[in-house]
Parts: C-alpha cells; structure tokens; sequence
C-alpha cells in the first residue's frame, strides 16, 4: 500500500513542514555532490549507537538531530518525505508553527535513543526522518482518526485506489513496525532488512505522548466524524 494524500484540508500554509521537506533534500543533494566522501560525512553526523554510549560528548549527542536530516538514497528519501508532505500540515495545523518543529525534533531524539537502547553494540550510523515522521503519523492518529487515506493497492498487476480509515492505515503501519521489532531481538539482526524498525516505535509512541501536550487547546479534544470538512 502507498498513501497518496489524505481527506484533511489544512487552514493555513504549513510553512514549517515545507522547510522541513526542502532542508532534507538540499542536504540530500549537497552530500550526493560530495561522491565517495558521503559516506564519512553520514558516519560522522549519523547515530553511531556504540559511539554514543562510549564517547558521549558535544558532537556525538547532537547527531541525535543532525541524523534525522540525512538519508541513505533517492527511495529512501522520496518515502519520507512523502510522507511527511501527506500527513505534517494537517499536524502542523493543528499545533501551530513553534509547537510542530520542536514535536517533529523531540521525535526523532527519542526515536534515536531508543534505537540505541535496542542496539547498544551497533556500529553502522542510522540516519534519516523516520523517526521523526512516526511520531507525526502519531499525532495525526489522534487528532484525525476519522480522515482517510487515498491509498494505490496493486492487485493484479493493476492499480487500485482505496480510501483507508487514517484509524486502519496508521494503526497497522505500526503493528508492522512493532513485529519487525520484535523480529530483530529473536534474529539477533541489529536492523532486521537495513530499518531501523525501533527508531519507528520510539518515535511514534514519542509522538502518541507528546501530541496532546504539544496541540492547540481548543483543537485537543475536538474530533469530527466527517474530516473532510472538519473546519
């Protein structure tokens, strides 16, 4: 399944969640001019779990954040960022501009710590939003369950367009998080298929805590059923 955009109209211009976008892409483009040195740029601004805990100084706690700005490829980056596109104004929106950005970077903290916790041994930098983008999946899960996802189903080779309950869509997006979890403690693969399935669940429970501490007042407790219009 892949989300294509939702039911929410936002009412204002998501001025943050576009910076957010463009800052990931230009540091994108900018280490992909640098060729072979990438790669020692993304080990050294990148979350290096046996490092961090080793050496704990000024520059190894804040790849906490400069690693949520970097990503491993075009797929990579494309998914999240997309992502982030579909779902981050509507978050945005209801937190206010401030409120979101310090949300978005207090996610993608936690989701590295927590990555650590689960792989304290580990060598190889992580890098990338996602961490970041779970925990606003999680504050979209509360303030919208009623929107709905417009999502492409290949079945047959032909492609098919679904609307999916946010509620649904999120809700099992996590549940495979969790399991692929679960998967690297019984593999003992540090980062089962090369994701960092833990940095997923850190984040999105981050975002779940975080959210109603974070959104507006009077838009907390206000849910609709209809969120094609909720406004």
């Amino acid at each position: 399944m892949f989300p294509l955009r939702d039911t929410v109209r936002a009412r204002s211009f998501p001025i943050v969640n576009w910076l957010l976008i463009a800052l990931n892409v230009l540091i994108f483009i900018v280490l992909l001019g640098l060729g072979p040195q990438a790669e020692a740029w993304a080990n050294a601004l990148g979350v290096v779990p046996e490092r961090l805990l080793r050496h704990f100084d000024l520059h190894n706690a804040l790849t906490l954040l400069t690693s949520m700005f970097l990503h491993g490829g075009w797929a990579h980056l494309f998914s999240n960022m997309f992502a982030l596109y579909i779902f981050g104004d509507n978050v945005e929106d209801r937190m206010g501009s401030g409120r979101y950005l310090l949300f978005y970077l207090l996610c993608g903290v936690v989701a590295a710590l927590v990555h650590v916790v689960f792989n304290p041994r580990s060598t190889v930098p992580t890098i990338g939003a996602s961490g970041a983008i779970s925990g606003v999946l999680a504050a979209y899960l509360l303030f919208f369950p009623f929107a709905r996802v417009i999502t492409l189903v290949p079945l047959f080779f032909l492609p098919w367009f679904v609307e999916i309950p946010a509620l649904l869509y999120i809700g099992l997006w996590f549940i495979s998080q969790l399991l692929n979890g679960f998967l690297t403690i019984i593999s003992g693969m540090q980062a089962f298929g090369g994701v960092a399935w833990w940095a997923h669940v850190g984040g999105f429970v981050a975002g779940l805590v975080a959210a109603p501490l974070f959104g507006r007042r009077r838009y907390i407790r206000r849910v609709y059923w209809d969120e094609y219009f909720p406004w």
